[in-house]
Order: C-alpha cells, then sequence, then structure tokens
C-alpha cells in the first residue's frame, strides 16, 4: 500500500497520540490505516462511501472520525503539534471556499450555526486563520461565507501579547487597533483610503504578510478544504484541524 504520511510523520502522530487517554493505540498498523484514510479523504475530496476498500470498512472509519471529532482528538492533536511558534509577529486573514449543495441540510435554520452563507462566490464558507511567523497555523474560525473579516479578529489573535499583528485593510477598525495595542500588540494594519488620519505602519514587516497567502494556497491543495462538502461546522472544521498537523509534521 502506498502511504500518504511519511513514516516520520506517523511516528510524531503517535506521539501526541500518547498523551490523550482513551483512545486505542496498541495496534500500530490499524491507527496507520485509519490516519491514511483520512488522508486520502483530505486529499481526494471523495465521499466517504468511495473509500478505497484497502483502507476498511468506510462506515467504520467515518464513525471513528466522528467519535474522534467528538472528543476533541483532532483538535488536540493540531495544537499539540504546535512546538515552538515563532510569535514575533503573527498574521490573520481569511479565505472563502465553496460549499457544495450536499453541505446543506444540516438541521433547520442552521446555515448560519454551520458556518454557510452566500457571498459573491455563491454558497460559501469563510475560513478565518491566524498563522505564526514562519505561516504555520495556530488557529482556525468558520463563519458564513458573507461574514466581513473584522468580525473574528479580536477572537483570532485572543491570548495574543507583545507580537507584531499583520493584517491587510480589511481589519482597519479603531476598535481592533485599541484592541491590539492593550495587549501590548504592533498593529502593522494599512489604513482605509476613507481614513481621514492614515497611521504609519512598517512596510517591511508588512511584506511577511505572503505567508499566509501561501498556506492558504497549502491547504487548498487537499480537496476537502478546497470545496466543503460536510453538513457540519465541526466535522469541516476537523479537516482543517488535521490538514493543519500535517503542515506542523512537515
Amino acid at each position: 500500500m502506498h502511504y500518504l504520511i511519511k513514516d516520520t510523520e506517523f511516528e510524531k502522530i503517535l506521539k501526541l497520540l500518547n498523551e490523550i487517554k482513551g483512545i486505542h493505540r496498541r495496534d500500530r498498523g490499524k491507527i496507520r490505516k485509519f490516519l491514511e484514510a483520512i488522508c486520502y479523504i483530505s486529499r481526494s475530496g471523495c465521499q466517504w462511501r468511495l473509500l478505497p476498500t484497502y483502507y476498511g470498512n468506510w462506515r467504520s472509519i467515518h464513525k471513528r472520525f466522528k467519535e474522534w471529532n467528538k472528543r476533541s482528538v483532532w483538535r488536540r492533536l493540531f495544537h499539540s503539534a504546535q512546538q515552538e511558534p515563532d510569535m514575533e509577529w503573527i498574521m490573520i486573514d481569511s479565505t472563502i471556499v465553496r460549499s457544495h449543495a450536499c453541505a446543506a441540510g444540516y438541521g433547520k435554520n442552521t446555515q448560519e450555526q454551520e458556518a454557510l452563507g452566500r457571498s459573491k462566490g455563491g454558497f460559501s464558507t469563510k475560513i478565518h486563520a491566524l498563522v505564526d511567523a514562519l505561516g504555520n497555523p495556530l488557529k482556525f474560525i468558520l463563519a458564513p461565507g458573507q461574514s466581513s473579516d473584522i468580525t473574528q479578529a479580536e477572537a483570532l489573535s485572543k491570548n495574543i501579547s507583545d507580537s507584531f499583528i499583520i493584517a491587510d485593510k480589511g481589519y482597519d477598525s479603531n476598535d481592533f487597533i485599541q484592541f491590539m495595542r492593550r495587549n501590548h500588540c504592533t498593529p502593522v494594519v494599512p489604513s482605509k483610503k476613507n481614513r481621514k488620519q492614515p497611521r504609519d505602519y512598517d512596510l517591511y514587516i508588512y511584506k511577511e504578510r505572503n505567508l499566509i497567502e501561501c498556506f492558504f494556497g497549502k491547504i487548498k491543495h487537499f480537496r476537502r478544504i478546497f470545496s466543503r462538502f460536510d453538513k457540519s461546522a465541526q466535522s469541516y472544521l476537523a479537516f482543517l484541524q488535521f490538514v493543519g498537523l500535517l503542515i506542523w509534521l512537515r
């Protein structure tokens, strides 16, 4: 069987799993096959029922994926992999992904709750992300596609202090600028054209913002991220956390 996850990456994941209680990990082969199945789904974007049979029964794999999500295993793996992030400066931004029609219908009147909405691009979800100075992911927040970037700015940069926060003009808000300064952070945010008194910002540091754009390019190589097929926002977020984990392990 061709492995999508490198041996060194699998060993690191296994080491992180050993720190999580309640996870059956005695059979390395079964864990490897399960993780490979999730990686295949993430890469190909295929339906669960179309998962190749050599990975095992798709129903069992799907059930285990949801169980790990319920126990926050994907979230804990993602955060555990964040070893010594470079916090000299951090970047925040968002990207819109198209949502397939099958992503709708989780429950009546639950579209906004499940981070589904309609933007200029159609039926969509917006991924708000926070990355460190090296472009490695630290946090994800999902919102409906039509939501403004600034709505999740404070939630993304919560608990960040003594850092440069790099963001584009969409984050030029008096409230957010004050929020950053209260946390002893230096805003590196260009002023909007309609601002009467434009602020100065470090243009040299601002050039580093390309790293978050490159990060969005990396995660969109995974078809399950590039297009949203999951009805539940939590399931889609779990795939994001799994992909973020793989990026940290590279």
